[in-house]
């Protein structure tokens, strides 16, 4: 196997930055802002749609439950419902700032992570 010398290294690493905006410049060039537009309108319509079928369904299910006076279980085995809460409240910490960072993505990325593990466990 043939190595890559250091130089062509160092200079990849030092010009990636560089072609990735210049990519991005050349996609909007060539396709226009409308096209951009579209795609980012796109994106949030989905995004939105996947929030809120996600997060209104086990609380609507729990107040049909509550109204018709039955119990409700969700069939979650203790790490699971453990994982479950974690995630509600690192997604209620995360919303509920004005701007997010870095730490609060990696901390999602971890929980998806356990979660992963956890389906392939057994």
């Amino acid at each position: 196997m043939r190595r890559v010398p250091q130089t062509v290294v160092h200079v990849l690493r030092r010009e990636w930055p560089l072609s990735v905006s210049v990519a991005t410049t050349a996609l909007f060039l060539a396709f226009g802002k409308r096209w951009l537009a579209d795609l980012s309108n796109s994106i949030n319509l989905s995004l939105g749609t996947v929030l809120s079928s996600i997060s209104l369904t086990i609380p609507a299910v729990l107040a049909i439950g509550f109204i018709t006076n039955r119990t409700i279980i969700l069939g979650l085995a203790a790490p699971d419902a453990t994982l479950l809460a974690l995630t509600l409240v690192v997604s209620m910490l995360t919303f509920a700032r004005e701007r997010t960072n870095v730490l609060l993505g990696a901390v999602h990325l971890l929980l998806f992570l356990a979660y992963l593990m956890l389906i392939f466990e057994n």
